[in-house]
């Protein structure tokens, strides 16, 4: 059983952090130390503070959520951050959860599973809604496909052959090209892939999901 988790809660909407500080008030192993309606009182009270545990909006006035949880990081501050949005961003939940969040939640996530993802974050484990995991799922892909090298389609076709087996005369033959102009192709690619040799270009392109 953990011992009394300390909270501390930012949003600049005063309705939505009271509702927020009384479901805290009223939960038995929570105790409110502080709330804010910015990012730059926030900050300063966590540090004076150092809860256990922060809520914070990410948007907010002076600061907002995410500006606050990297200072937090880097001042290496005892307090583990779940955030919330009023909005589903792929974009700001990769970034949150890149730069150190315990949990992101949207505003419309009911009062118990903000409560359950403060407990979590106090325990040192990381909880998102389905919803939420969606969005950061869908950012990674996309950054795992920006990040692979751009082949032309007759690179493509090259290196799917040296995949099968083929060398290179063997490749020149099945695309009518010269043995000159596939060693150019070869050469594209090995600078593209980072390597120097045919075993390491297929390891590579396998590894990154270019070739299946």
């Amino acid at each position: 059983m953990l011992a009394t988790v300390s909270v501390y809660i930012a949003d600049d909407h005063p309705v939505f952090r009271e509702g927020l500080t009384r479901a805290v008030h009223h939960h038995p192993d929570f105790q409110l130390v502080g709330e804010a309606g910015d990012g730059a009182v926030a900050l300063e009270e966590i540090r004076a503070l150092a809860p256990r545990v922060a809520l914070l909006d990410v948007s907010m006035p002076k600061l907002d959520g995410v500006e606050v949880l990297g200072a937090i990081i880097r001042e290496e501050l005892p307090t583990a951050v779940v955030l919330l949005s009023a909005h589903l961003s792929a974009h700001v939940i990769f970034r949150s959860m890149l730069g150190g969040a315990s949990g992101y939640l949207t505003k419309g996530a009911d009062r118990d599973a903000i409560l359950d993802a403060l407990a979590a974050a106090a325990r040192g484990e990381v909880q998102m809604p389905a919803d939420v995991q969606t969005e950061l799922v869908s950012e990674l892909r996309r950054h795992a496909t920006s990040n692979r090298p751009r082949l032309t389609s007759r690179e493509f076709e090259v290196l799917r052959m040296v995949a099968d087996g083929l060398t290179t005369p063997q490749i020149a033959d099945q695309l009518v090209l010269g043995t000159a102009t596939i060693k150019s192709h070869l050469q594209s690619l090995y600078d593209k892939l980072g390597v120097s040799d045919r075993a390491s270009a297929v390891a590579v392109a396998m590894r990154q999901g270019i070739l299946q």
